[in-house]
């Protein structure tokens, strides 16, 4: 079969386009607090709002959403360090499970009883339980959710949970704990890796580094966790229908990322550093071509209820994460 390369490549370099400007704009005052991200998916939801959806270069816009965002999930798996979670031992991963078992299920719980949207829902839990954006991107291969709902999510996470960060941020001198604890505080209950980074900087190298040790036990839980969740579709597809369940190949390449990262090469820290940004830009990349299947029309109709419920569960799991600290 023919690839038409030209509507390939302008739907690449078109979401790499709204990417760069997505992080452009993040510099601006306000906006610096949210992330490109977050910004970079209201461009193309705005887009797609005034222009409709630029179906000349479709082919080009899925494989960023689809390809790209594998890649990032994969090269995600270099900032695992797994030595530094087995060194810390079970009480810190009993925690990390804690967290995760409790923003899925009281999510999921309240979607019920409120009547929210369960696809939306259900990933919103898991980003915040787990990490954020990048966990909602891992596992809606997995719960084959539309792309409109993982972009809808992404953004949702970035933004309250940079709310969240800076709010720990003013708290951060009136609580009684010493740096540590305020920095596992911040890395079992905050949302994405930049969220805990950003709680935990004004609590000086100890806080941060105890802060991004408890969030990598979340990221290291992604793994069993989607397998899980194979586990749990493949039991509801049996019931309802015959079609089988994609393995998330991809994991796999996040999974030997950590290991190799962790055990094989050393890398250096500069070199982690761009590979942590171009890992962003691409996550970005991914969320413009997700963030183009969003219909602004229906968004406030379907993500109003998933919105306050997230607010309500993070609320909920810093109390609950405060008291277990």
């Amino acid at each position: 079969m023919k690839i038409a390369y030209r509507p390939l490549l302008s739907g690449i370099g078109f979401t790499a386009i709204v990417a760069s400007l997505g992080f452009t704009l993040a510099q601006l005052p306000v906006l610096n607090k949210t992330g490109p991200l977050a910004v970079a998916i209201l461009l193309a939801v705005l887009y797609r709002h005034f222009f409709g959806y630029p179906e000349a270069i479709r082919s080009g816009i899925q494989f960023s959403a689809k390809k790209l965002l594998r890649l990032a999930i994969i090269l995600f798996g270099l900032r695992l360090n797994m030595n530094l979670i087995l060194d810390e031992g079970l009480p810190l991963l009993l925690r990390d499970l804690g967290v995760i078992v409790f923003a899925i299920g009281l999510m999921v719980f309240l979607a019920r009883i409120f009547n929210a949207d369960a696809s939306l829902s259900m990933l919103l839990g898991i980003g915040t339980g787990v990490c954020g954006a990048s966990a909602i991107a891992a596992v809606s291969p997995i719960l084959k959710v539309k792309e409109e709902d993982t972009a809808i999510s992404a953004g949702l996470i970035s933004i309250v949970g940079t709310i969240f960060a800076i709010g720990y941020t003013l708290l951060r001198p009136l609580l009684p704990l010493d740096a540590e604890a305020y920095g596992m505080w911040a890395g079992i209950s905050l949302h994405e890796v930049a969220h805990v980074a950003l709680a935990g900087a004004p609590a000086g190298e100890e806080g941060l580094g105890m802060a991004l040790l408890s969030k990598l036990g979340r990221v290291f839980l992604l793994v069993p966790l989607s397998l899980l969740l194979i586990w749990f579709m493949k039991n509801k597809k049996n019931e309802e229908t015959e079609n089988s369940i994609t393995f998330p190949w991809f994991l796999l390449g996040f999974l030997a990322m950590s290991l190799i990262g962790s055990y094989f090469i050393r890398i250096p820290e500069d070199v982690l550093g761009h590979i942590a940004s171009l890992t962003s830009f691409l996550l970005t990349m991914a969320m413009v071509g997700l963030g183009l299947s969003v219909s602004l029309r229906d968004l406030k109709h379907k993500a109003l209820k998933p919105l306050l419920l997230l607010i309500l569960t993070s609320i909920l799991l810093s109390v609950l994460s405060y008291w277990i600290v």
